[in-house]
């Protein structure tokens, strides 16, 4: 008997992490995961009978043409399978999309129009809508975008002190990151239901690097805006800046936005301050001053953010941290704390360096949490949603005809 099979795409800038899910019985639960990182030359680590498995990938690509997705599918796809839908992460919906939808060829020209906004992550989807399409062209398939879990956000979150015209067009503060916000308000409202509901900041920290405030698992305020170049410093990129720093880069260092673009998004961040890399566990190990500035002000500058945030949420009952680095390293989180302890934030030593789930200690006034983030999840749940909505609503028509 063939099983019924979903398919997340989670497309970033230097990878691709695929969830594969059994959806036979309306819901999706996951099989296998992998991840593809892409460049010269790409690989493939997923679960296999042995264990994670790593092979190299005998393509060498620097996007994602159809014959990777074909030869990481083959490997991933046992037995006799019928593919239902594909859900891809898509960055950036502006503001016409609030919400996951299914594919079709107005959809790719409304995401297509948006790609300005977002140059370093959404062609990578656009090729693997593509491709699935080539491969698979009568499986369904759904998008879900980063920015539509911060469409609850007020006025007040979303504006740039600009001229209304500019705002109206589209020029304000949008947020990333919703997939794996989404996740965690989720998963809160099953794990501790009395936090999920109560004023919540959430750390996602990794290469790209963000928070949310949300309150009944509704976000109400992030640190990142218009682009995910915006808000905490990050592996490469610098975070939130002076915009007369960039008017001063133009006049006398850049001869083009192009150049410009390429420097924020590549040779700033903790590798710009450091001078010696943008991984903070490569900081960790290094114990030169610059390594140490680096972290320094990656933790002060997050923990400032917290500060902020908990104005716009009205306080803090917890913070969860997420993401590679929010997840893994401990001590981030300790240097974090040391910022936070003026407003009652005290981990247990013993918890934070195990990576524990609860990590505050005993008399914290803010109950802490590391929550490992799973977006090819929300993708899966986002995907079955619409294909069920889209079946109910052409069963519904063809009954009114």
């Amino acid at each position: 008997m063939s099983r019924e099979i979903g398919i997340a795409f989670n497309a970033g800038s230097a990878s691709v992490k695929i969830g594969i899910f059994d959806i036979g019985s309306g819901v999706a639960r996951r099989i296998s995961r992998a991840i593809v990182s892409l460049g010269e030359h790409p690989t493939l680590r997923y679960d296999g009978v042995e264990g994670m498995q790593v092979v190299d990938l005998p393509i060498a690509t620097d996007g994602i043409p159809i014959n990777v997705i074909s030869t990481v599918l083959e490997r991933l796809l046992q037995g006799d399978c019928h593919i239902g839908v594909v859900g891809h992460r898509v960055v950036h919906g502006g503001m016409l999309f609030k919400g996951p939808t299914l594919v079709d060829d107005a959809v790719i020209s409304e995401i297509e129009s948006l790609m300005p906004m977002v140059l370093h992550h959404k062609p990578q989807a656009i090729s693997l809508i593509d491709a699935v399409s080539s491969l698979y062209p009568n499986a369904l398939q759904t998008v879900s975008f980063d920015t539509a879990f911060h469409s609850s956000q007020c006025t007040l979150a979303t504006r740039l002190a600009i001229p209304v015209a500019m705002h109206d067009a589209g020029i304000r503060r949008y947020g990333f990151h919703g997939l794996s916000y989404k996740y965690i308000a989720n998963y809160l409202q099953k794990f501790a239901p009395y936090i999920g509901g109560a004023r919540v900041i959430c750390a996602h920290l990794g290469c790209s690097a963000s928070l949310c405030g949300m309150v009944d698992g509704v976000s109400i305020d992030t640190s990142m805006g218009f682009s995910a170049l915006d808000g905490v410093p990050m592996a490469t990129r610098p975070g939130s800046l002076d915009p007369g720093v960039l008017l001063y880069l133009l006049r006398t260092v850049f001869a083009d936005a192009g150049e410009l673009e390429s420097f924020l998004y590549h040779r700033c961040g903790l590798l710009g301050v450091s001078g010696i890399s943008g991984d903070t566990q490569a900081l960790l190990e290094d114990f030169r001053p610059a390594a140490k500035e680096a972290l320094d002000l990656f933790c002060f500058r997050i923990a400032g953010e917290v500060g902020r945030l908990a104005v716009s949420t009205g306080g803090i009952d917890a913070l969860v941290f997420t993401g590679g680095i929010g997840e893994h390293q401990p001590e981030i989180r300790k240097g974090i704390e040391r910022h936070l302890s003026w407003m009652g934030l005290s981990l247990n030593e013993a918890a934070n360096k195990t990576n524990a789930t609860v990590l505050n200690a005993k008399g914290s006034a803010i109950e802490a949490f590391v929550i490992p983030t799973d977006e090819e999840q929300v993708i899966a749940d986002e995907a079955l949603a619409v294909i069920h909505w889209h079946g109910r609503h052409q069963g519904e028509r063809r009954q009114a005809s």
